[in-house]
């Protein structure tokens, strides 16, 4: 599956990069208006010192590892979130019959190389965070495993997302709510939100394992809502859980399916 999206992934690079000023552009402009989400976080600590008990730097930290989380599962898999535009038009029919996976080809399907913008942006926050944190080498190794683990959870809220979209094809809005609703919870100290939220967000939609409870370790913090110490380790696991649960969903849509009936 794997060279698969590769190949597929590498035919819409071809045809996106014979419009190379157009490229250049969308993924300038990907990097400038994600941007404005990290503008308006110096915007209110120009009005406080901290927020939630959270410092700048350590809120840009909570903000990068959450935007490189999502904007990888964008890259990667965040076109599956249009599969009810090919439910409307029949074209998802034709994913069917090919030798490759459905959700493979949803994934892969128009990828846009502009969308590194969004990625390099982040990635430009987490590491003025960084240095300006100096996190010792024995809780920097938790970084890389966060990102990665956040990626997988966003990859599948992403995934289930899409599911719903076999029951609902009027949907993306639902999933929107979830995977770019998600994205903008994480960026923040979740100690900011209602404690009902936070425990919704650990031990129903793990959103909290995207960078949460990992950077509660890695900037060697109490948790605010005092929740077991051992959850701060757990992000692995959530990320299996919830891809097991996105599998399952995805595969319960694709028997229930049956066509457009045109």
């Amino acid at each position: 599956m794997v060279r698969a999206y590769v190949l597929l992934a590498w035919t819409w690079l071809r045809a996106s990069a014979q419009y190379p000023a157009s490229l250049v552009l969308l993924t300038l402009g990907s990097f400038v208006i994600n941007g404005l989400d990290i503008a308006a976080i110096w915007v209110i600590f120009a009005h406080t010192r901290t927020l939630a008990g959270f410092t700048l730097p350590e809120v840009m930290f909570l903000y990068g590892t959450a935007g490189v989380s999502f904007a990888l599962a964008d890259l990667l898999f965040g076109n599956v979130e249009r599969l009810s535009q090919h439910i409307r038009a029949g074209t998802f029919d034709t994913m069917l019959i090919r030798p490759v996976s459905p959700f493979v080809q949803m994934a892969a399907d128009r990828f846009g190389l502009h969308r590194l913008g969004r990625v390099a942006q982040a990635v430009a926050v987490l590491a003025i965070a960084l240095a300006q944190l100096a996190v010792p080498g024995s809780r920097a190794w938790m970084i890389p495993l966060m990102i990665l683990c956040g990626t997988a959870i966003f990859a599948a809220v992403f995934a289930l997302g899409g599911a719903l979209q076999f029951l609902l094809t009027d949907a993306p809005e639902v999933a929107n709510a979830f995977t770019y609703g998600g994205s903008q919870l994480t960026q923040y100290p979740l100690s900011v939100y209602g404690e009902q939220l936070v425990r919704g967000v650990t031990f129903v939609l793990p959103l909290a394992f995207v960078n949460w409870q990992p950077s509660l370790y890695v900037l060697d913090r109490d948790d605010p809502l005092g929740l077991p110490g051992w959850l701060r380790f757990a992000s692995p696991v959530a990320a299996l859980v919830l891809g097991g649960a996105a599998a399952l969903a995805w595969r319960a849509g694709l028997r229930r399916y049956r066509s457009t009936g045109s």
